[in-house]
C-alpha cells in the first residue's frame, strides 16, 4: 500500500466532503486591456489572457492588479475552461475569471489540479462561442479530501508533470542540435578556402570554384501589385509567406483572379523568391509546388543561369553566413530596410562544378529535411506510420477482389463476402448537393460579431479534417435560406482542389467548396466517419477529373455519376475504427511526436484521475 492509499484508508475511508466553487473562492474577473494599452505601458508584470500559448501572457505593464496565489480561466472563446495556476504578482484581462481560495480547507494548487479536468465538463459550446461564465463556474463542485492528502496529490502530479516537461525539453534540445548541425555543415561546405574542401566531397575537386557576382548570372523581376483577397483563382505569395527557414508559410494564403497582366508573373516548381524590404528582408523562398501562384510587389524573382549554379544550391547559400554578412552590409537602411535588385546584384557567390553543386544540395537536403520535415523529423518513424496508414485506407476502401486479396491471407475468405455484399450509387443518388458563398464583404452587418461559421480552406489547413467551428463566422442576416446542416462534407471542387471536411455543425462556406449531406432515405445506411474517410480516395479523383477554362474546377457531370459503395454498417464500423487508429498515431501530436509523451500523458492523466475521484460522504 502505498503511502496516498495510507492516508485515505485513515484520514477519509467513508469518502469526502464536496463543495462548491463559490463556497471556496472569491470570484471576479480581469479588466479590459487593449493591446496599444499594453504596449503604452510597457513593465515587469505579465497580463493572462484567454490564449493557452506562452502559458496565456499577452504581454508585461508596469503595475499589477492582483499579488499571491490565484487561479485564472479562460471564460469564452476556443480556449474556455482552461485553468492556470498563477502566483505573483500579475493582471489578466476582462476574458479571464479569477478564483482566490478564501477558507483554510483547500490548497490553491489542489484546486488547480482539480479544476483542470473538472472546469472543460461545464463549457457550454453552443452559437459556435464556447463560454464558461462565473455563474456557472460558481456551481462546480469539488472534493475536499484532508489537506495531507492534497499535498501527497499535488506532489505526485507536479512530479508527472515535470517528467513531461523534461521530455519536451529533451525534443526541443534535440531539434535544436539538429539545426546546429545543418547551419554547420552548410557553412563548411560552402567555404571553399578551406583547405580541406576536397575531403568535404569525397573523390569530387572542389578546387575549381569560382566568384561570381549574382547580378552576372541571373534577372531579377519585381512582383505584381494587386490587393490580396481571401478567395480567388490562383495563390498570392507575399513578403509575409516567406518563413524564416526559407519555406512558404501554409497559413493565411491569400488570392487574386488572374487576369493577362499577372500571367506574367505565375510561378513554377523551384523557382526563387527574394524579400526585398522590411523586417524579412534576405530570405529567400524555393517555390515548393506547382500550385498555380504569383508573386506580390515586394518580392523578387531570381532567374538563375542553371548552366552555371542550381536553384536549390542557392536557396542553401541564402541562409549561409557568407551570404547573410554580405546582406547585411548591402542593405539600405534609411527608413524601412531595402534590398534592391542593386544591392542584391552585388552578393558573391562561390560557384563550384554542378557536379558538386548537386552533391552539396544532396548533402543538405538530407538534414534540412530532418530539420523542418515533421515526418521524418521527430521522429521518422512516423512517416512509416502514415505509409501504413494510406496502405489500410487505399485497401479497405476498394471493394474490388483485387484490392481485397492485398489483405492478410486468412481474411480474404471474409473480404471477398464483403465485396458482395457492396451497394454502388452515383454521387447524386446518394447526397444533396450544394454550392458555398460568400456574403458581401462590404456589408459590415453580415460579418461583425458573427456567431455562425463559415468555412474556407484556411480552417482545414490550420484545424484539420473533421471541423466543429471556423476562423470566421457570419451572422444570420446573411444567411441565404437554410444553413448547410451538420454532419456534411464539403469538397474542394475549385481551386485547390482535392481537399474535404467533415464538418459538425449547421454552417456555411466559401463559393470553392461544394456541401454533400446524405439524402434522408440512406441516413440509417451511412456511417459519417466511414464517409469522410472514402472522401480521401474521391480528393484524389478530383485532382485527375477537371474542366479547365478560366480556372481549373471539377468536372461535376462526372463527379455526380461517380459511384459511391455502401458496406454494411458493421463494416463500415470495422473500417472507421482502423483508420481511426492509424490517424490517431500518424497525425496527434502527442502520439506521434514522440509516442513517449503520450505514454506518459496517459500515465500522468491515469493517476491525475484516479487521485482526484473521491468517494462522496453519505450525510443520511
Amino acid at each position: 500500500m502505498n503511502k496516498l492509499e495510507e492516508l485515505i484508508n485513515e484520514l477519509c475511508p467513508d469518502g469526502v466532503e464536496y463543495k462548491r466553487i463559490d463556497e471556496l473562492c472569491i470570484i471576479t474577473r480581469g479588466r479590459v486591456m487593449s493591446k496599444d494599452y499594453i504596449r503604452d505601458n510597457v513593465g515587469q508584470y505579465p497580463v493572462y489572457s484567454s490564449q493557452t500559448e506562452n502559458n496565456g501572457e499577452l504581454g508585461k505593464i508596469s503595475t499589477y492588479d492582483f499579488e499571491g496565489e490565484y487561479l485564472t480561466w479562460t471564460t469564452d472563446g476556443a480556449n474556455a475552461g482552461s485553468v492556470f495556476y498563477r502566483n505573483g504578482k500579475f493582471s489578466v484581462t476582462n476574458v479571464c475569471g479569477l478564483l482566490k481560495v478564501k477558507v483554510d480547507e483547500i490548497t490553491t494548487k489542489y484546486l488547480y489540479h482539480i479544476l483542470s479536468i473538472t472546469a472543460p465538463k461545464y463549457v457550454n459550446k453552443g452559437m459556435g462561442n464556447p463560454k464558461l461564465m462565473s455563474n456557472v463556474m460558481a456551481r462546480i463542485k469539488v472534493p475536499l479530501p484532508p489537506l495531507s492528502i492534497q499535498s501527497e496529490i499535488v506532489h505526485i502530479l507536479d512530479s508527472f508533470t515535470l517528467l513531461t516537461a523534461e521530455l519536451t525539453a529533451e525534443l526541443t534540445a534535440e531539434l535544436t542540435a539538429r539545426q546546429k548541425q545543418y547551419a554547420f555543415y552548410r557553412d563548411y561546405l560552402l567555404d571553399f578556402s578551406n583547405e580541406d574542401v576536397t575531403k568535404k566531397i569525397p573523390d569530387i575537386d572542389c578546387s575549381n570554384v569560382e566568384y561570381i557576382k549574382l547580378g552576372d548570372i541571373a534577372k531579377f523581376t519585381y512582383g505584381y501589385t494587386d490587393k490580396a483577397k481571401d478567395y480567388g483563382d490562383t495563390r498570392f505569395i507575399r513578403i509575409t509567406d516567406i518563413l524564416d527557414n526559407g519555406y512558404l508559410n501554409p497559413n493565411d494564403a491569400k488570392y487574386i483572379n488572374l487576369n493577362e497582366e499577372s500571367k506574367k508573373y505565375l510561378l513554377s516548381k523551384g523557382d526563387l523568391l527574394l524579400a526585398r524590404t522590411g523586417a524579412t528582408y534576405g530570405k529567400t523562398l524555393y517555390v515548393p509546388n506547382d500550385e498555380k501562384a504569383v508573386y506580390a510587389s515586394f518580392l523578387i524573382k531570381i532567374e538563375l543561369d542553371n548552366t552555371k549554379i542550381l536553384n536549390r544550391y542557392y536557396w542553401h547559400f541564402s541562409k549561409s553566413n557568407l551570404y547573410w554578412k554580405q546582406a547585411n552590409k548591402l542593405v539600405s537602411t534609411a527608413g524601412q530596410p531595402q534590398f534592391n535588385t542593386n544591392a542584391v546584384s552585388r552578393v558573391v557567390i562561390p560557384v563550384p562544378p554542378i557536379s558538386v553543386q548537386e552533391n552539396i544540395v544532396k548533402i543538405l537536403d538530407r538534414f534540412d529535411k530532418l530539420n523542418n520535415d515533421m515526418s521524418e523529423g521527430l521522429p521518422a518513424e512516423i512517416e512509416a506510420r502514415k505509409k501504413q496508414y494510406e496502405y489500410y485506407r487505399d485497401t479497405l476502401l476498394s471493394f474490388d477482389d483485387k484490392a481485397c486479396s492485398h489483405i492478410v491471407k486468412v481474411e480474404r475468405e471474409r473480404e471477398l463476402t464483403r465485396t458482395k455484399a457492396i451497394k454502388w450509387l452515383s454521387i447524386q443518388d446518394l447526397f444533396n448537393l450544394r454550392n458555398g458563398y460568400t456574403p458581401s464583404k462590404s456589408k459590415s452587418e453580415y460579418w461583425t460579431n458573427g456567431t455562425i461559421p463559415w468555412f474556407r480552406m484556411e480552417d482545414i489547413r490550420e484545424n484539420g479534417h473533421i471541423l466543429n467551428d471556423s476562423i470566421q463566422h457570419i451572422t444570420p442576416i446573411a444567411v441565404k435560406g437554410k444553413l448547410f446542416p451538420a454532419n456534411s462534407i464539403i469538397l474542394a471542387t475549385s481551386a485547390t482542389i482535392g481537399e474535404h471536411a467533415l464538418i459538425t455543425v449547421d454552417s456555411l462556406a466559401n463559393q470553392r467548396f461544394t456541401y454533400l449531406t446524405v439524402k434522408n432515405e440512406y441516413s440509417n445506411q451511412l456511417n459519417m466517419k466511414y464517409i469522410y474517410y472514402y472522401f480521401f480516395k474521391i480528393d484524389e479523383w478530383c485532382k485527375n477529373n477537371l474542366n479547365v477554362s478560366s480556372f481549373a474546377s471539377v468536372d461535376m457531370d462526372k463527379f455526380k455519376k461517380l459511384k459511391f459503395p455502401i458496406p454494411p454498417l458493421e463494416e463500415q464500423k470495422r473500417i472507421v475504427s482502423i483508420f481511426d487508429r492509424f490517424d490517431k498515431l500518424c497525425n496527434d501530436i502527442s502520439e506521434g511526436l514522440p509516442a513517449e509523451i503520450e505514454a506518459r500523458q496517459k500515465q500522468y492523466e491515469y493517476y491525475r484521475d484516479k487521485l482526484l475521484s473521491f468517494k462522496e460522504k453519505n450525510h443520511a
